[in-house]
C-alpha cells in the first residue's frame, strides 16, 4: 500500500520562522566532502589541526547476558578513528572522527539518521510517507525549538495541568501562554480538552499545540492509554493543532504494579522476552496513530542511554521539520560531533536487535526500581484516605497524594491553605535528609482572557497536595533510607506516631 502524504500545516508556524531566510553559507556546506571540489567557500579549519584523532570507549555487547551495570569486557573497544583520507577501515555505522568534528549536517550525521530512520520503522507503524528526523541536543532543545518554530508572543498553548517545569517555564520566557488541561491517574482527559476547545470564546485564536509527555508523565508518572490517545488526536483533527509528543520516557514501559510478591515473581524473572512481545506490550504512539503530519515526536537518548549525552532527535513531517532545520543551522549548528560518533558507533555495532536487547533489559531493570519503591512506601505509609500512593506504570517517578486538610493546624497554622501544608512538608522532610519535590513547582498556570473558555480545572478535592520523587536516582539501601525518612514525616505531621 502507497502511504499518502502529510498534509500542509505550515499555516501554524510563526512570525519568526516565516520570516526567517535559510542561511546561503549552509546551501553549499554539503560540497565540503565532494572530493571534486576545492572547498574554499567556509570558515572550516582542516582535520589535522584537531587535537584528538580517536576515540576509544568500552561498551558492553548484546544480548547483554552480564545485565545492565555488570563489568563490562575490555574487548569489546570501540575505536572511531580519525579520517577515511589515513586509509583507516572504519566499521559500519561509525563516522569519520574528522568529519563529525567538522562543521556541517546540522541534521545529524548520515550514519546516527539512518540507524535511527530504521530504528523509527520498526517501533512506529507511521501513516504518511514524508516524515523525517533531525537530530537535537535532546528534548529540552527540541521543545525550546519547537516554541520558536510555531509560537508567537501572545500564542496559547495546551499542556497538562501538572507538566515538567522547564517545559513551562520555556514557554513562559518566549511570552507563550500556557493553559491546562485536565488530568486524573491515566493522563489527559480527552472529554475535558473536547470541552475547553468546543467552548472556547468566540473570535479569540485557538491553540496551534498540545504539549503532552505521554508515558510515564513527569510529574505525576502517569501514562495515556492507547484509547485515550486516539480520541485526543481525533480532537486535534476537529481544531487543527499539532500534538508535541514527548517521550524521553518511552521505553521505560513497566507494567502494572502486583502488590502480591509471589503473584509478580514470575514476571520480575522473566528477563528477556522475546523482541516480538517486547514491541507488542509497547503502548501505541501519538506518530503511530498520525495521518495528517501533526504529531511532532520529541525523543531522547537521556534516559535510555546517558543525559550528558545531550543528544536526541525530532520526528516529524518534512514540511514542518525544514523550519527546525533552518532554526538549528542559526543556533545549535549541529549536535556534538563526539556525541554523534561515540552514539552512532556503538548503535550500528549493537545493530537494531541489539539496541532492541539493550532496551529490554533496561525496562527489566527499572521494572524492579518501581517494584522496590512502592513496596517500600507500602510498607511505611500508614494506610489511610489520608495518604495515596500512586504506582506508576512508566517511567522513573512515583507521587503520594495528601489531603492536606487532615493535617491537625491546618485551619489554625496553615489558615485552610494546602499550599503552606505542602511548603511545610517540604521544608521538613528536607531537614530529615530526604528530597521529593512538591506538585506545586509543576502546576501550569497561565490562562488569561480572552481565552476562557469553560470548566478548565478539575473538579477534585482542593485540598489534595502531591510530592513526586523517583525511584532511578539511588541505590536500594539509599531508596528505602530515604522512603523511610518521607513516612516518618508524614505519620509526625499528621498524628499517626
Amino acid at each position: 500500500m502507497v502511504l499518502p502524504e502529510s498534509k500542509d500545516l505550515t499555516h501554524l508556524f510563526s512570525e519568526e520562522t516565516n520570516a526567517r531566510k535559510p542561511s546561503p553559507l549552509k546551501t553549499c556546506i554539503h560540497l565540503f566532502n565532494d572530493p571534486n571540489i576545492i572547498f574554499l567557500g567556509g570558515g572550516l579549519p582542516m582535520s589535522d589541526y584537531f587535537p584528538w584523532d580517536n576515540l576509544t570507549v568500552d561498551s558492553p555487547l548484546p544480548p547483554f547476558t552480564k545485565g545492565i551495570g555488570a563489568p563490562i569486557d575490555p574487548v569489546t573497544n570501540d575505536v572511531l578513528k580519525a579520517d577515511l583520507k589515513k586509509n583507516e577501515k572504519l566499521h559500519e555505522g561509525d563516522i569519520p572522527f574528522a568529519r563529525a568534528l567538522q562543521y556541517g549536517f546540522s541534521a545529524g550525521q548520515p550514519e546516527l539518521l539512518k540507524f535511527l530512520r530504521e530504528h523509527t520503522t520498526i517501533i512506529h507503524d507511521l501513516q504518511y510517507q514524508d516524515w523525517d528526523i533531525v537530530a537535537t541536543t535532546g528534548n529540552t532543545n527540541s521543545w525550546e525549538s519547537t516554541l520558536r518554530v510555531f509560537c508567537n508572543r501572545g500564542d496559547v498553548i495546551l499542556a497538562e495541568s501538572h507538566s515538567f517545569s522547564s517545559s513551562l517555564s520555556a514557554a513562559q520566557a518566549q511570552g507563550v501562554v500556557t493553559f491546562p488541561v485536565p488530568i486524573d491517574e491515566n493522563g489527559i482527559i480527552p472529554s475535558k480538552l473536547a470541552n475547553i476547545l468546543d467552548n472556547w470564546t468566540p473570535g479569540a485564536p485557538k491553540p496551534k499545540l498540545l504539549y503532552t509527555i505521554p508515558t510515564g508523565q513527569n510529574p505525576t508518572g502517569s501514562s495515556l492509554s492507547d484509547e485515550r490517545k486516539e480520541e485526543i488526536y481525533k480532537i486535534a483533527q476537529k481544531h487543527d493543532f499539532l500534538i508535541i509528543e514527548d517521550e524521553p520516557y518511552y521505553f521505560l514501559q513497566v507494567g502494572k504494579y502486583i502488590k502480591d510478591i509471589k503473584e509478580r515473581s514470575s514476571i520480575e524473572s522473566d528477563v528477556k522476552p522475546s523482541h516480538k512481545e517486547f514491541l507488542q506490550s509497547l503502548a501505541k504512539t501519538f506518530l503511530s496513530l498520525d495521518t495528517d503530519g501533526r504529531v511532532i515526536r520529541l525523543d531522547s537518548f537521556s534516559k535510555v542511554l546517558a543525559p550528558g549525552s545531550r543528544l536526541g532527535w525530532i520526528t516529524g513531517s518534512k514540511k514542518l521539520l525544514a523550519a527546525y532545520l533552518a532554526l538549528h543551522e542559526m543556533t545549535i549548528q549541529a549536535p556534538a560531533g563526539f556525541t554523534q560518533a561515540l552514539v552512532s558507533s556503538t548503535l550500528n555495532k549493537w545493530g537494531q536487535s541489539g539496541y532492541i536487547d539493550w532496551l529490554i533489559c533496561l525496562r527489566h531493570e527499572y521494572m524492579l526500581k518501581r517494584n522496590d519503591a512502592i513496596d517500600i512506601l507500602f510498607k511505611y505509609i500508614p494506610e489511610s484516605p489520608v495518604f495515596t500512593i500512586n504506582p506508576p506504570i512508566a517511567g522513573m517517578f512515583f507521587t503520594v497524594n495528601i489531603d492536606a486538610s487532615a493535617h491537625p493546624e491546618f485551619s489554625t497554622k496553615f489558615e485552610s491553605d494546602p499550599l503552606k501544608v505542602e511548603q511545610h512538608i517540604y521544608e521538613t522532610v528536607v531537614k530529615n535528609g530526604v528530597l521529593v519535590v512538591p506538585g506545586i513547582w509543576f502546576i501550569t498556570d497561565g490562562e488569561t482572557t480572552p481565552a476562557q473558555p469553560k470548566e478548565s480545572k478539575e473538579s477534585s478535592n482542593p485540598n489534595i497536595i502531591f510530592f513526586r520523587g523517583t525511584y532511578a536516582a539511588v541505590s536500594p539501601d539509599k531508596l528505602e533510607t530515604g522512603l523511610k525518612r518521607l513516612a516518618d514525616v508524614l505519620k509526625q505531621e499528621f498524628g499517626f506516631n
